[in-house]
């Protein structure tokens, strides 16, 4: 997808992006969840302005954003807005599609629990072998590539709800899921946003 895709306001693209597929060498899923970050609110690494770290947060839309969670996980953000902007989607949940045997052996699981593959970020990234040294790197012609919705697909029902794992700017509702998945890290909220 074009970077003109990613140069949108960030819960647009988090919502787009729902239904598309992320692509690693022989492994895909289609992204069932999705979260937005932007620098105006304080759970998003942007939020203290540009550092070494946030750089890439704040280069150009349609851009890799790699970071570490805790020091274990790889979590994987497309960059998003015009450049100069911290803004990105963090890719929470794919249903697998291709690769499953080689995804289900870097996860240490049975191809038979699909659903658990790719169920949360950092399961996603270590089955698709997503690392640091992706951060930058572009979406479209990198070694990690979105591409557009299957057309079977057709237009997917997005549910909202809060974002979760943070502490910080809880109230906002910037999770999107595909409806109806059984691959979500974690199931909507029952009470809505």
């Amino acid at each position: 997808m074009k970077p003109s895709f990613y140069r949108r306001d960030v819960v647009t693209v988090a919502q787009a992006l729902i239904g598309c597929v992320l692509s690693c060498g022989q492994a895909s899923g289609m992204i069932v969840e999705t979260e937005a970050y932007h620098d105006s609110e304080p759970a998003c690494h942007a939020y203290i302005g540009l550092t070494p770290r946030t750089a890439t947060l704040f280069g150009p839309p349609g851009s890799a954003y790699v970071y570490t969670s805790y020091g274990v996980h790889a979590l994987l953000n497309a960059v998003c807005e015009p450049e100069g902007v911290g803004a990105a989607v963090l890719i929470r949940a794919l249903e697998p599609l291709t690769g499953i045997e080689l995804m289900a052996a870097r996860r240490g699981l049975s191809p038979e629990r699909r659903r658990e593959l790719c169920s949360g970020p950092g399961k996603l990234t270590q089955a698709l072998a997503v690392t640091l040294a992706d951060n930058g790197s572009s979406l479209a012609h990198g070694r990690v590539v979105i591409s557009g919705r299957p057309r079977r697909l057709g237009d997917p029902v997005v549910q909202r709800d809060r974002r979760i794992g943070i502490s910080k700017a809880t109230e906002l509702p910037w999770r999107f899921c595909l409806a109806g998945s059984r691959y979500l890290s974690r199931p909507v909220s029952r009470a809505g946003v």
